[in-house]
């Protein structure tokens, strides 16, 4: 899974960068406006796999990834000069989804290039920009498709390219009402039809409102933001950097100084999984305990696939059990004598942690 951290020049979103995933990339009070993106890995904190750990004792412990992408270049009027250019357009599109930093505080150090801080404001502006950018892919796609169906006579693709006009369309014209596409309703296939555009606006959001060391934890203090597929949450960016860069045991006692009840890497986690759909699921033996991350929803097959391929391909059956039906037995040995250890065909609705044991044959 991909997060983008996108913001306005002097969003903070560098700051915000260092205190999700314990990097210490230089944060400036002026920005340079150059397109940049700097790259970290981190592991999804999750007690059920320390727990899983400690019963099973393997050789190895993997956990759940996530990188995030801290994305330089936007800015306000970026639209106007033509749009997100090729690079800074990619670098935004490969995300999953955006997480938009937008500033909550004053300080007289790092200056807000227009003056005094405006959150609601400064997310509008640059919601504006990815709307916009939208468009104009639309438009583009939409002069060629009507090129084409100008034509006289029959071609194999007409009914397609019919389709997908229509389609973009009502895309086009949801854009020009200033909606984001995440607030569109779509078809399985329709969205299935346009999921290689990447649209920007389409993403799941985490609007994070960085609101300094006093700042109010309630985002609804600050501005509304009722969207689908989207959430707004604050977050203390020095403080949390300050945290990021201390041990476990000075961390703990840094949260509860200031009242924090959890890690800010924690948080974002866990409303980032949220707004994608996303959940885990473990294998365990001597060799490795492992999360896996997995749609809501998915099968036990499809779980499979996300182990490897060829369990996929040669799927027999999943030996399934609860996480906390295993954890109240003790063990695998007692949770088959309690026979809470299930034998689920390639169809089952995979549960948020359980634990699979793929039967395959190749």
């Amino acid at each position: 899974m991909q997060i983008g951290i996108i913001g306005l020049p002097n969003s903070t979103k560098t700051t915000i960068f260092n205190a999700l995933t314990h990097s210490q990339v230089e944060t400036a009070a002026y920005s340079t406006g150059q397109i940049e993106t700097h790259v970290a890995i981190v592991t999804v904190p999750d007690p059920r796999v320390d727990r899983l750990s400690v019963l099973f004792r393997p050789r190895k412990t993997t956990y759940a990834r996530i990188q995030y992408n801290d994305i330089a270049g936007l800015r306000v009027g970026i639209g106007r000069d033509g749009g997100l250019s090729g690079p800074l357009l990619n670098a935004v599109a490969q995300n999953d989804a955006l997480l938009h930093v937008v500033r909550a505080f004053e300080d007289e150090h790092v200056p807000h290039p227009n003056g005094p801080v405006a959150p609601a404001s400064d997310l509008a502006a640059l919601d504006f920009e990815l709307l916009f950018s939208d468009l104009l892919i639309v438009e583009r796609r939409m002069e060629r498709l009507e090129h084409d169906l100008s034509r006289k006579g029959a071609y194999a693709e007409r009914q397609t390219d019919q389709r997908e006009l229509d389609l973009l369309a009502r895309i086009k014209e949801t854009l020009e009402q200033e909606t984001p596409l995440r607030d569109l309703p779509l078809a399985p296939d329709e969205e299935k039809q346009l999921r290689g555009y990447q649209f920007l606006t389409a993403k799941p959001m985490l609007i994070l409102l960085n609101v300094g060391d006093e700042g109010s934890d309630d985002p609804d203090t600050y501005l509304s933001y009722p969207h689908c597929h989207s959430a707004t949450a604050c977050l203390h960016g020095s403080l949390e950097m300050e945290i990021a860069a201390l041990n476990p045991e000075e961390a703990d006692l840094f949260l509860a100084e200031y009242g924090i009840k959890e890690p800010g890497l924690n948080r974002m986690i866990s409303l980032s999984y949220g707004l994608l759909g996303l959940q885990s699921f473990f294998t365990v033996g001597e060799d490795e305990v492992r999360a896996w991350t997995i749609p809501q929803g998915a099968s036990a097959v499809e779980a499979a696939g996300a182990i490897h391929s060829d369990l996929a391909r040669g799927f027999i059956r999943a030996e399934t059990v609860s996480y906390a039906d295993l954890i109240a037995a003790g063990s695998m040995v007692e949770a088959r004598k309690r026979g809470q250890v299930r034998l689920e065909g390639r169809d089952y609705v995979v549960q948020d942690g359980d634990i699979l044991n793929i039967r395959f044959n190749v």
